[in-house]
């Protein structure tokens, strides 16, 4: 990885993108052979929207072709030194496993169902446990749990940590404080990225820029349907009455989830009514989520499955502090990747919340399209795909 004060005049491949996905693609990039320039409009890489993640991976997906790609992924982060060939930022993989908690029948013959499917597909590892089999193993469940779904090979890492260590891998040229403002076309094929401080001459780029890439795509004519949600991260350090090894546990009802981290937890939901917003550098943070989770009287809140939080709402006197940040968002809740109706201008984005476990793996799909080596019909992720064909995921 190298800093640029200025972006060069011409480029191989140029990533608009400075976080985890624009990271990935610039690390794929690199290993099939080519040099990326990478153009992060902020000071500095990973500051937006990677950061606010949940820092997570798991291989529990209704979606096969979702599961496929996150594998792709995960292989990477499980060797992730050797992969990148650098061990200046170490992802601090913990493989706690991923908990889903159901307190109703419905939900317990949806998990029963999902579960088959995973192991039909090859995902044999997931075990469903009833109520007294997870209290059993996981004490802090509350007694209103009737089944669980559980992989204990799902985890945890450090999403800035990938971030870096992927660009630093990649050996890209990075330039900061560079916004892409657009292209220059020529007869419907891209010969330059335009941006605030210059033209980058190129025959290939990629908008990797999370919540802002259908700004930046239609720039070039190009339409994503992409929208902005805005999500928040409730930060939680030093809380003891949090357990260390725990995995992220999910009321799959609700959709709230927790983990541990920084000596106590990180506490994530986005509600599916939260309405589109518009992108923007500066998220705002609205102080009702945090009560949203922690009050037990709502009705998301952490201590409907996990008693324990009840305790730290009474108790009053435990430090939090709120982050927030945006979803890219596409129809059917699934990534975008490969080429647009531009030559040489390709899309990665509109991961709906999964951009840090699918970075690594649909950067490849990406890469391999660029090059020619996928063909459409095996891109399920392509652009001109039909989003009714596969329903969206509950989460």
């Amino acid at each position: 990885m190298r800093t640029l004060d200025d972006p060069p005049r011409t480029a191989e491949l140029v990533v608009v993108g400075g976080g985890v996905v624009g990271a990935a693609t610039a690390f794929e990039a690199a290993r099939a052979g080519l040099r990326p320039v990478l153009l992060e409009a902020r000071p500095a890489l990973c500051t937006l929207t990677t950061p606010v993640a949940a820092g997570a991976f798991r291989l529990q997906f209704e979606d096969r072709d979702e599961l496929e790609l996150v594998r792709r992924s995960v292989e990477v982060f499980l060797s992730f030194e050797e992969a990148t060939g650098q061990d200046r930022y170490r992802l601090g993989v913990r493989q706690q496993g991923y908990l889903w908690l159901t307190t109703t029948e419905e939900g317990a013959a949806r998990q029963r169902e999902l579960v088959e499917r995973l192991h039909a597909w090859g995902q044999s590892d997931v075990e469903l446990l009833s109520g007294d089999e997870v209290r059993a193993r996981f004490p802090y469940v509350g007694p209103e749990v009737v089944q669980a779904r559980f992989r204990a090979g799902d985890g945890f890492l450090d999403p800035k940590a990938l971030t870096f260590g992927l660009v630093e891998g990649s050996g890209a040229d990075v330039v900061p404080r560079c916004r892409a403002t657009g292209f220059r076309l020529e007869g419907g094929r891209l010969r330059a990225v335009e941006t605030t401080r210059g033209m980058v001459g190129c025959e290939a780029a990629v908008v990797a820029c999370g919540p802002f890439s259908g700004i930046l795509a239609a720039g070039a004519g190009v339409r994503l349907p992409i929208e902005a949600v805005r999500r928040h991260k409730l930060v939680l350090p030093d809380l003891p009455l949090v357990p260390a090894e725990a995995p992220m546990t999910i009321d799959e009802d609700t959709g709230v989830h927790w983990r541990p981290a920084a000596g106590g937890a990180w506490a994530l939901f986005t509600d599916p009514a939260t309405p589109p917003s518009e992108p923007t550098m500066d998220v705002p943070t609205d102080h009702r989520f945090a009560f949203d989770l922690l009050d037990p009287g709502s009705p998301h809140a952490l201590a409907r499955v996990v008693p324990f939080w009840r305790r730290v709402w009474e108790h009053g006197a435990w430090n939090w502090l709120l982050q927030a940040g945006q979803y890219d968002v596409t129809p059917d809740h699934r990534p975008l990747l490969g080429r647009t109706g531009v030559e040489g201008l390709l899309v990665h984005a509109g991961y709906s919340g999964h951009g840090v476990m699918g970075s690594v793996g649909g950067a490849r799909i990406v890469v391999d399209d660029l090059l020619g080596k996928l063909a459409p019909e095996d891109n399920p992720f392509r652009l001109d795909r039909d989003p009714r064909a596969v329903p969206p995921p509950t989460l």
